[in-house]
């Protein structure tokens, strides 16, 4: 994955967030990426591989809970910080990636900007935080987006509120430039760091009017309504069939379609649960549902597989444990859902 988040570095973003948090000094925290093609495309999945292949389950389970606590927690300090918190989503921002962005306060897009949640495709589920922040977008399009995979760009990601300004690449400096004329106050007072905020909205608000002209074609909203209709069924099964049959013949809608097909029913179900059965819980609730998941979903052998086909193979032919949705166990995905620990001895028991 372009610009990778491994374990070193969701330990020291988060670090040096804490150390932040208490130094007067620092006012506000942009976040940004050293690739100039993606601000994060997500997690070290080659790391996790090696974890899941090259070890006995009772090492992989050491080692997931190990990786995915460090990175729940670095997105839940993201989102706690009392600093506002600038996120710049240039280019690819995929699952990991996803997970620090969308817990930002001002998530920014440029006319590159393509958003994705395709865990389906390698056999996992929408993590970091997806419970909650795909349950937040217009009924229906959280669990497209999780079932299919499919890529949200500028236009539609502002629409859909997943994104709040869009500046240029091109702007950056400009932009980094404004932000340090800002007459900043130190104070941690609320009034103070509502003051801090409003400069921050009013300069991103300049530079989203005056970009309007250069906002991509939207590749989501022409297909919204019937988006929302095929997901809303209380049967994958039948919301399956119903995004697959929705009419239109545009590359972006075809690949949502094929992502789907392709993806691992297994992670399919697990979408379907988060989003129809967990859909109201709340942003820490769903850290804390992730962390047993993912632990679980590495056990399996599914995201394996899937890994192996994608990234270390190259083959891309999964073996998908079930052939088809229909064929799923819902057994196993009740055993998915279950807790790894009791609530007071959960690693994020703290999280609020």
């Amino acid at each position: 994955s372009l610009n990778a988040l491994n374990y070193d570095m969701l330990l020291a973003i988060k670090a040096q967030l804490q150390q932040w948090e208490s130094d007067p000094e620092v006012v506000c925290v942009f976040i940004d990426s050293v690739d100039d093609n993606a601000f994060c495309a997500g997690g070290d999945i080659r790391e996790m591989y090696r974890a899941m292949a090259d070890h006995s389950d009772d090492v992989t389970q050491r080692l997931f809970t190990q990786y995915f606590t460090a990175e729940y927690s670095c997105d839940y300090e993201v989102n706690c910080c009392s600093k506002p918190v600038i996120a710049w989503g240039h280019g690819l921002v995929m699952g990991g990636g996803m997970g620090i962005y969308m817990a930002a306060d001002y998530r920014i897009v440029t006319e590159n900007s393509q958003l994705a949640m395709p865990e389906v495709r390698i056999g996992l589920y929408p993590d970091v935080g997806a419970t909650y922040f795909l349950s937040q977008l217009p009924s229906g399009v959280g669990l497209f987006l999780g079932l299919t995979g499919c890529r949200v760009n500028a236009s539609d990601a502002l629409f859909l509120g997943m994104a709040n300004a869009f500046i240029r690449k091109e702007q950056k400096e400009q932009f980094i430039e404004a932000l340090l004329q800002i007459s900043w106050r130190s104070n941690v007072a609320p009034e103070a760091q509502n003051e801090n905020r409003q400069h921050i909205e009013s300069q991103l608000s300049i530079l989203s009017e005056e970009n309007a002209a250069f906002y991509p074609a939207s590749q989501m909203v022409p297909y919204l309504p019937q988006i929302q209709a095929a997901c809303h069924h209380g049967d994958l099964n039948i919301v399956a069939e119903q995004i697959l049959a929705i009419d239109g013949l545009g590359p972006w809608l075809e690949e949502a379609k094929q992502g789907l097909r392709d993806g691992s029913p297994i992670s399919a179900h697990i979408c379907f649960r988060q989003l129809t059965q967990y859909n109201h819980i709340s942003l820490a609730e769903s850290y804390r549902l992730d962390l047993g998941l993912s632990i679980r979903c590495g056990l399996l052998g599914e995201f394996q597989e899937g890994v192996r086909a994608k990234l270390i193979d190259k083959d891309q032919c999964p073996n998908w444990r079930y052939k088809s949705l229909k064929e799923v166990d819902s057994s196993l995905i009740d055993t998915l859902f279950e807790p790894l620990w009791l609530a007071d001895d959960h690693p994020f028991s703290s999280f609020k």
